[in-house]
């Protein structure tokens, strides 16, 4: 699947999923799940519909546990942006030994479909790793800022 592909049914999921309020996705049963796999706007793929909702109660019991899910996150970086020197994007690696961890400790909480890449695709998303190249404008602006 690509991520294309995903951010285009972006609005679609929105709508579907009450706009990721994760409170109610954990509420979710059976009916509301057969009709996420009826609905043609999103990926209806059973397992990753199913582990939403999984997940979901995974993120409260994380929540309820160190107060928000971002001090539980950041814990894995000593709360601090990584700062990487990659000189080219093929050097930018899938995953890391901090990924490894995150995804080990997400799975033992109940945590599904967070493997290591995804969550190295997530530690970028967020600004946990400044992972572009020593070239790129990005690079030095958020170098600056830490």
């Amino acid at each position: 699947m690509s991520w294309i592909t995903v951010l285009k049914k972006r609005p679609a999921y929105r709508v579907a999923f009450d706009r990721f309020d994760f409170n109610k996705i954990a509420t979710y049963k059976e009916p509301k799940i057969q009709s996420l796999l009826n609905n043609s706007g999103i990926i209806r793929n059973k397992l990753k519909v199913r582990a939403t909702v999984k997940n979901a109660l995974a993120f409260i019991q994380i929540r309820e546990e160190f107060g928000t899910f971002n001090k539980y996150i950041w814990q894995y970086t000593e709360g601090k942006t990584l700062q990487n020197s990659w000189k080219s994007l093929k050097n930018i690696p899938a995953e890391t030994e901090v990924s490894q961890l995150m995804s080990k400790d997400l799975k033992k909480r109940g945590f599904t479909f967070v493997g290591p890449t995804i969550c190295y695709a997530f530690m970028q998303a967020i600004g946990m790793v400044n992972d572009h190249t020593v070239d790129c404008f990005r690079y030095k602006e958020l170098k600056k800022k830490l």
